[in-house]
Order: C-alpha cells, then sequence, then structure tokens
C-alpha cells in the first residue's frame, strides 16, 4: 500500500469516526474517557485487595462500609461494640480514679518512693504464673534481680548520645552488640564476618530499623520505588507497623500445615518490587522455627533481602542446640540472611528495653545512620529511631551478659527445655487437649476439639496464671521462662483441672472473656475487630 492510498484510508476512518460520534453529546465524550479511568482504577484496587485479602474479606469490608453510610445503622453498630466493651470491663472500676491530672502544688519529696512502692503493690501478681513477661527467675529483691538493678540505677543518668561524654555506655553497647554477634554466627563463612548492629528499645524497634535498612539497601541497589515485603501470618504484628511507617506493601501468606512459613507460598508473592522476606525462630504463637535454610536460599535467587526474627530464640536457641537439641540452622550460618533481632530483655535476662538488631551489610548500617543532619544546631548523628537513648539499660544488658556467662545461659536453657518438656509431656496426657504444630523451643501452643479453650483460658486465669490466647485455630499459649521451673507441676495439675471443670460445665462464666475472643475469631469483618480492641485501649486506661 503506497502512502497515497494510506492517506486515503484514514481519511475515510476520520469520517466515519465522526460520524459515529455526532450522535452523542460532546460533554459525553468529554467524560467518557475519565469515567472509563475511574472505573478502570477502582476495579484494579479491588483486584488487589482480593488478591491480598482474599475475596470474602474484602467483600465483607465492602459491605460494612457501604451499609454504615445507611441512616443509623454506624450508631447501632457503635452502640454494639460499646456494649463488647463493657462486657469486657465488667466489674473493673475506672483505673483513672485519683489519678494526678496536674502537678502537686508542694512536692512529695523522698516520700514519692512510698507512693511508688504503694501503686506497685497494686499491680497483679506475676510471679510464677505469668506466660513470659519476665524472664529472670527468683525475687526482684535478690540474685540476678538485684545486680541487673544496681548496674541499671549506675548509669541511669547516662545517654549514648553523648559519645564523647559517656564513653564508658559505648563501650558496653559495643560489646554487647558484639558478643550477641558471636553467638548469631558472625563468625561464620556465610555472614561474611561483616556483621554490624546497634541497640534498641526492644524486638519492634529492632524489625523497623531492619525494615527500613531494606528498603533503602534495595531502593539504592536495584531502584525499588514501590517497596514490597512478604511474611507468614505468624510473624509478629511489628512488621504491620513497619509496613504503615514505611510506606511499604506487605503480604501476609499462609503457613505450612506444621504451621511453619510456607516457602513456596512466599515464592509465589516475590516480583520485581519485593525487598524483603521474613521467618522467625521461633514465631510467638506456637514456638515453632521457621525453614530458614530454604529461605536463605529463595532469598538469594531472588537477589532480596531475609529477616529472622530472634527475638524470642536469640538467647535460647544457640545454647539448646550446644546441649543437643535438634535444632535446624536459625542464623547468620545460613547464607542469605540479611539481619537479625535479638530481645536481650528476653532470655538474655536483661532489664526490660533492650534488643539489638543485627545486619551483615555494612551498606545496610551505613545507610541507616545516615541521620546526618545540618540543621542550625550542628551536626547530628544518630544510628537508631531514637535519639537519647538510656544508658542504665546498657548497662544493665552487658551486666546480665558478663555475669551470666556461656555457663550460666547453657544452665538457664537446660531447665527452661526441661519444663517445656514436662509441660508437652502433661498437655498430651489430657485428652481433650491437642499441642499446636511442634514446639522447638520453650513456647507451647494448645487447643481443643471438645472443650472451649478460652473458657479453659478463664478458670487458669482464675487460678492465677497469664496465658496467652491465640486465633487461627483458636489456642493458647504459655511461654516457659525460669519463673515456671519451681511450679511446672502447679501448671500440669491446674490445666487438668481446669479443662475438667469446663467439660463438666460448659458455658462461660460470668464477666469472662471467652465469648470475645470466640466472637473476635470468628467475625468476618477485620477492620471491626481493630476497632474494637482500639476502643477496649482507650477506655481502659
Amino acid at each position: 500500500m503506497d502512502f497515497s492510498s494510506a492517506k486515503s484510508s484514514l481519511i475515510r476512518f476520520r469520517a466515519s469516526a465522526n460520524s459515529f460520534l455526532s450522535q452523542y453529546e460532546p460533554v459525553i465524550l468529554l467524560l467518557a474517557p475519565l469515567l472509563t479511568l475511574l472505573v478502570a482504577r477502582v476495579l484494579q484496587s479491588f483486584l488487589d485487595a482480593v488478591r491480598e485479602k482474599g475475596f470474602k474479606q474484602t467483600f465483607v469490608a465492602f459491605f460494612m462500609s457501604s451499609i454504615k453510610l445507611v441512616p443509623g445503622v454506624n450508631k447501632y453498630i457503635e452502640a454494639e461494640k460499646q456494649k463488647v466493651v463493657d462486657k469486657m470491663q465488667s466489674g473493673v472500676k475506672s483505673k483513672r480514679e485519683g489519678w494526678w491530672t496536674e502537678l502537686p502544688r508542694a512536692g512529695l519529696g523522698v516520700g514519692v518512693i512510698e507512693k511508688l512502692k504503694e501503686e506497685k503493690g497494686k499491680d497483679v501478681v506475676w510471679q510464677g504464673k505469668c506466660s513470659g513477661t519476665v524472664y529472670i527467675g527468683g525475687s526482684e529483691a535478690e540474685g540476678h534481680f538485684s545486680l541487673i538493678n544496681e548496674a541499671c540505677s549506675m548509669f541511669a543518668h547516662t545517654n549514648p548520645l553523648h559519645l564523647d561524654i559517656f564513653q564508658s555506655v559505648a563501650r558496653f553497647e559495643a560489646e554487647v552488640i558484639a558478643m550477641t554477634a558471636a553467638l548469631l554466627g558472625n563468625k561464620e563463612k556465610a555472614s561474611g564476618g561483616q556483621v554490624c548492629g546497634n541497640m534498641t528499645s526492644g524486638g519492634t524497634e529492632s524489625i523497623l530499623l531492619a525494615v527500613k535498612s531494606s528498603r533503602d539497601y534495595m531502593r539504592n541497589k536495584r531502584g525499588i520505588t514501590r517497596p514490597e515485603m512478604i511474611i507468614p501470618v505468624s510473624a509478629h504484628s511489628a512488621y504491620d507497623k513497619a509496613a504503615q511507617y514505611f510506606n511499604i506493601k506487605l503480604w501476609r501468606v499462609p503457613v505450612d500445615k506444621e504451621f511453619r512459613a510456607d516457602v513456596k507460598a512466599i515464592k509465589k508473592y516475590i516480583n520485581r518490587n519485593t525487598i524483603l522476606i521474613v521467618g522467625s525462630a521461633p514465631g510467638f504463637p506456637h514456638g515453632i522455627i521457621d525453614p530458614i535454610q530454604e529461605l536463605g536460599e529463595l532469598a538469594l535467587s531472588h537477589g532480596t533481602c531475609l529477616h529472622v526474627d530472634l527475638c524470642l530464640g536469640g538467647f535460647v536457641l544457640p545454647f539448646a542446640k550446644k546441649l543437643g537439641y535438634p535444632i535446624p540452622p536459625f542464623d547468620f550460618s545460613v547464607q542469605g540472611v540479611t539481619s537479625i533481632s535479638v530481645d536481650v530483655h528476653k532470655y538474655g535476662l536483661a532489664p526490660k528495653g533492650t534488643s539489638v538488631g543485627l545486619e551483615n551489610y555494612p551498606l545496610f548500617y551505613e545507610i541507616r545512620i545516615l541521620n546526618l543532619t545540618e540543621w542550625s544546631g550542628g551536626l547530628y548523628v544518630s544510628p537508631t529511631v531514637a535519639g537519647s537513648r538510656p544508658g542504665g539499660l546498657i548497662a544493665g544488658a552487658w551486666a546480665a551478659l558478663m555475669s551470666l556467662g556461656q555457663e550460666g545461659y547453657l544452665e538457664n536453657t537446660k531447665a527452661i527445655m526441661e519444663v517445656s518438656e514436662s509441660i508437652q509431656k502433661g498437655i498430651k496426657e489430657i485428652p481433650e487437649l491437642f499441642i499446636i504444630g511442634r514446639p522447638d523451643m520453650t513456647i507451647v501452643a494448645f487447643g481443643s476439639d471438645v472443650v472451649d479453650i478460652f473458657e479453659v483460658n478463664d478458670i487458669m486465669s482464675s487460678k492465677g496464671w497469664h496465658l496467652n490466647p491465640l486465633q487461627r485455630p483458636n489456642s493458647i499459649h504459655i511461654c516457659v521462662t525460669l519463673q515456671h521451673v519451681a511450679v511446672v507441676d502447679v501448671f500440669r495439675r491446674d490445666l487438668r483441672e481446669s479443662v475438667e471443670t469446663v467439660k463438666q460445665n460448659p458455658g462461660p462464666a460470668n464477666g469472662s472473656l471467652a465469648p470475645i475472643y470466640g466472637a473476635a475469631g470468628r467475625m468476618p469483618d477485620r477492620g471491626m475487630v481493630n476497632e474494637l480492641l482500639v476502643n477496649y485501649m482507650d477506655s481502659t486506661c
């Protein structure tokens, strides 16, 4: 076809198109493309939501959002939510009664110590019967407790932000990081011997820093500007925070039949925007170690980062492995692991508010500390979320590691692992209960197909125990600490009696939380569950 023929065809096409479009109003022709783009955008958002949350949850969320637009419906829903909150708080007086809302006219002076003791005396009795919470054994007035308290007090007014002044604290932090990294494979060939890090306020901050470093590193390395990360549903909620704070798309994928991260499922979500995949050792809900070795291979093959959450396992798994327990690979000895978070204030037996974030790429660290600014106050650099940090806690963590040493941690690990095994044995002897998966460490989760496990939890609570209710599946767990060594037989007895009580008298007791947990687990609108929890939190304190 020559040029003249092509030109004639275009002229005929234009004439035909103009003839066809002449029957429509110009404003319609103007709005049609815009409406088409809008519909396409809405459809794309809907498909993205379906991919992320599933069709059912997306439809329920859309339905609930729509129905709340009906006059009176939203008011009714809010009233019903408040009834639930009131039920959760039934029999509890307002905790704000008698609270100070202004500075006292005259200070209390040293009398404030008596006031502190008085208020502390109103706290829940936690000695021996709390899941996790307090990991140090014995009484607060003696032993390791007393040592940590003295160390914290000695450095209570120090601040590692001022490195030139508080050089001792700067050294303590560096040594805590080095000692922790040495436990977790920094000398192994896979790590490259380049592990670095910082102390943080807890596992959440350590995870936040790892996510931010991964985001920034992958932006520099691969130009990713729309970052995504992939985590199993068993991963900690800190990743949800990180996704919100750092504008990262978060994909939560199901675990496998053994409640471990499903590597094949994670692989399906990896794309060119993936900056990070995550594994836990162990996961908080069930105490099960994810397949870190396989996740490392997956991360390497796709050129993405891999974070391992060792907040619970960091000061147990290395020693359990030395004691001969079958612990799978979990640390920097695994190729592909780029960062690790580990809490010193859990099984490290350090004061609350101490964790370590470790990274095996110097570039990670260089990116993270790039908080240097040229504001009018002069040069300023800070390696963590916080600027000023409590040097007393760093000193307390250093004191914990140095006072216990490898032998102390081996002894502690042996004790709590034996308690964990004893609890598992006791649960297996109760036919109405079953253990969730195969716990690798000191967290034992259990459920029931015979009795309401949340009713069992309520009876255990009436006996002074504070366990953790879980969902999907409905279950409860106990995180074993040194506090439980002396009371493991009491736990087994109380659990057996609680199951029998519920079996003989099914149905929630007055003021119990079993119906609330059960309803939350069955409630299809997860947004409403979140609103319910926020309302409860706001009205509780």
